[in-house]
């Protein structure tokens, strides 16, 4: 009878096809002409479950996306873990930016190329193969595993709560399982254990009636594009300071022992830079590039337009304009609080020349997770045996929302087990990830379920 690891091996090729399956499909959440193909990539994943034979597999709809869920518990005295991924994925546009065709996975210098292949269609496939690779090879599975796989999770998942609010006893667990972030670097295991959280809204600033003539009304009628413009420069400083009142109130501060962890991390500024093409950083003062990036709030325009932007020249005062505003937060800070703040703000700074409306778009708390946690620790373990190396633990600036519900509701600690890169370009044009951190995530994956028993037994 093989091992598990020996039948990772010889089937790379088929989990590599099967993979490249799931990418073909354009399962993006935010079109809705692509419905279609959200229950095609659905009842992929079914498929691959059932192929599982795990105790249920259901296909559940809900008044958005359908939520795929499937369990098989066979240990009364072993750890259960949930295992969380999506299978929606960002809008491929714009298209002409793709070296390759975003829904054709494409294999070059070692990386898939796809919309979905890190994030998170080829993250969270690597748990399904872990499995099957202690099913197909007649093994017991050392641990109880419940999936539970969303098609909303870029859209702000709004029907994820509510289910696992209606369905709390179904998805009891000791720890959920997600692969939905980066490593900190190529060959560099590491583990996510803090999460920035997430207000996102929207500014609208209205003038006249319909856009009007610059050179007739230029001057006399108030330009609602200006207007935008001058309240987003006055939401922070030249330092970086976000000059919201109350903003930094409840924002946690770092610990001494928190930025030395920080200084310890291998991080090169000048090759940040030169990656990204830029002369210089910027951030808020008095911190690191790291601090600011993933231990500290932020505020950023995401897109902002009004008036005209065809080709050419076209002379007119908008009558609207509009802007996106995002503001990652950390502990201890609240989004419904924020987003309260933020609103009083800008409607503080609008004149009585336009009418101001902000509306809130969806946000997430932000998580730090326990580092002496028993399943963080089997995870570490797991990624040194597989990765050869020590492991590494960070916080990152990005946010999943769903881990602060999954502590709220089911009581569970979220182990980030990402083993993507923050180069992997997610949510851009050439999305990629790398086939070698394909293949180690199964095996990590399979190790860490191997491990966990054993981590749990020490932990009592």
């Amino acid at each position: 009878m093989k091992s598990n690891q020996e039948y990772i091996s010889a089937n790379e090729d088929k989990f590599l096809d099967e993979l490249f399956e799931l990418l073909r499909i354009p399962s993006i959440s935010t079109d809705s002409t692509k419905k279609e193909d959200i229950h095609k990539a659905a009842d992929f994943l079914v498929r691959q479950l059932e192929n599982l034979e795990l105790t249920t597999v259901k296909k559940f709809e809900t008044p958005g996306n359908p939520i795929v869920y499937g369990e098989h518990c066979p240990h009364d005295d072993r750890p259960t873990v949930l295992i969380y991924g999506h299978y929606d994925v960002q809008p491929s546009d714009p298209d002409e930016l793709w070296d390759t065709p975003a829904f054709e996975p494409t294999i070059k210098d070692g990386l898939i190329y796809a919309r979905g292949a890190s994030d998170d269609k080829g993250q969270s496939f690597t748990h399904l193969k872990a499995v099957e690779s202690y099913v197909k090879t007649g093994q017991e599975l050392p641990i109880n595993v419940k999936f539970l796989l969303e098609g909303e999770e870029e859209i702000g998942s709004p029907n994820l709560v509510p289910f696992l609010e209606e369905h709390k006893d179904l998805l009891t667990c000791d720890m959920v399982l997600i692969s939905d972030t980066a490593m900190f670097e190529e060959d560099q295991p590491s583990i996510t254990y803090g999460l920035r959280g997430l207000a996102y809204l929207e500014i609208e600033v209205v003038g006249p009636n319909r856009d009007l003539h610059s050179g007739v009304y230029g001057g006399a009628v108030e330009n609602p594009a200006n207007v935008l413009c001058e309240i987003i420069a006055q939401l922070k400083d030249e330092d970086g300071i976000i000059q919201i009142p109350g903003f930094y109130d409840k924002v946690k501060d770092l610990t001494e022992a928190e930025r030395e962890a920080y200084e310890q991390l291998p991080f090169d500024v000048e090759e940040y830079k030169e990656t990204l093409d830029i002369d210089a950083v910027h951030g808020e003062k008095g911190y690191s590039t790291l601090e600011r990036s993933s231990a500290r709030p932020s505020l950023d325009v995401n897109g902002i337009w009004g008036g005209y932007q065809g080709e050419g020249a076209k002379t007119v005062l908008p009558s609207k304009a509009n802007a996106k505003v995002s503001m990652r937060l950390v502990p201890d800070q609240k989004p419904d609080e924020i987003n309260k703040l933020f609103k009083e703000y800008v409607e503080s700074l609008a004149p009585d020349t336009v009418k101001v409306t902000v509306s809130e778009h969806h946000g997430g708390h932000p998580v730090v997770i326990d580092l002496d946690f028993y399943g963080l620790k089997a995870g570490a373990q797991a990624f040194e045996d597989v990765y050869e190396g020590e492991v590494l633990f960070s916080r990152e600036g990005g946010s999943i929302p769903i881990v602060a519900d999954f502590k709220r509701v089911l009581g569970a600690e979220s182990i980030l087990m990402g083993f993507g890169l923050t180069s992997n370009a997610i949510h851009s044009p050439n999305e990629n990830f790398s086939i070698k951190d394909f293949y180690r995530g199964i095996r990590t994956s399979a190790r860490f379920m191997e491990l966990l028993p054993e981590y749990s037994e020490k932990k009592n």
